[in-house]
């Protein structure tokens, strides 16, 4: 049996964590339709060719990736830098980025992190970033410590101990469980997502994300 279908068997029974940790209300948000804007999805046209080049190296461990049909903005969400200091998805423009939330309490984040690390070690450049967004919002020094013991050393450090972002992206239907991770292009226009984990530094991975990149 696949590590995806390890990882995604974790993250179904996470979800009730989630919910739980979210609030019954917050919880719910994932079942809102997503309404992807006219205007949005006229301004991400140029994407569509990075779309398509993703569509058929969706498969094997990154199978469960949905490629967008028709890139659009993401959702407008605000976080805090390594440094504490306020950030949002468009401080990345200009780069590919993947994004991904994750906690502490989250079973199939922590074993998506060390993969998320690997990816950033092999890819990571001036053209792209793994930007890895922490949500825990309880004992706010433990997400760091985590990182720390278990060997994370590539992955800059972004939270949103608010909670904020995350029903942000409950509302938007981009969240149902953690994790969550999508694909930004260089021009701030999101061309996959996938809620649920992922095998990230496998080969069908790091094929998806070169194709993403334009890289041989």
């Amino acid at each position: 049996m696949s590590n995806a279908v390890n990882f995604r068997k974790s993250w179904l029974l996470g979800l009730g964590a989630l919910a739980v940790a979210g609030g019954a209300a917050a919880a719910w948000y994932g079942l809102a339709p997503h309404d992807p804007m006219a205007a949005g999805v006229a301004e991400c046209r140029a994407s569509q060719p990075t779309a398509e080049r993703l569509k058929p190296l969706a498969k094997g461990e990154v199978a469960a990736v949905g490629v967008s049909h028709a890139p659009k903005p993401p959702p407008v969400i605000a976080f805090n830098g390594p440094e504490g200091q306020p950030m949002s998805l468009s401080d990345f423009k200009g780069k590919t980025i993947l994004v991904n939330l994750w906690a502490t309490w989250c079973v199939p984040c922590r074993q998506e992190m060390p993969a998320l690390d690997k990816l950033q070690t092999e890819l990571g450049g001036p053209d792209f970033q793994v930007v890895a967004i922490n949500v825990d919002t309880r004992n706010r020094e433990k997400p760091k410590a985590w990182l720390q013991e278990n060997g994370i050393r590539n992955l800059a450090y972004h939270a949103d101990p608010e909670g904020k972002l995350l029903q942000v992206l409950q509302k938007s239907g981009h969240v149902v469980g953690l994790p969550t991770t999508f694909v930004v292009d260089p021009s701030g226009c999101e061309i996959a997502l996938l809620k649920g984990p992922a095998e990230w530094a496998s080969p069908d991975a790091v094929a998806f994300m070169k194709a993403a990149l334009n890289r041989p």
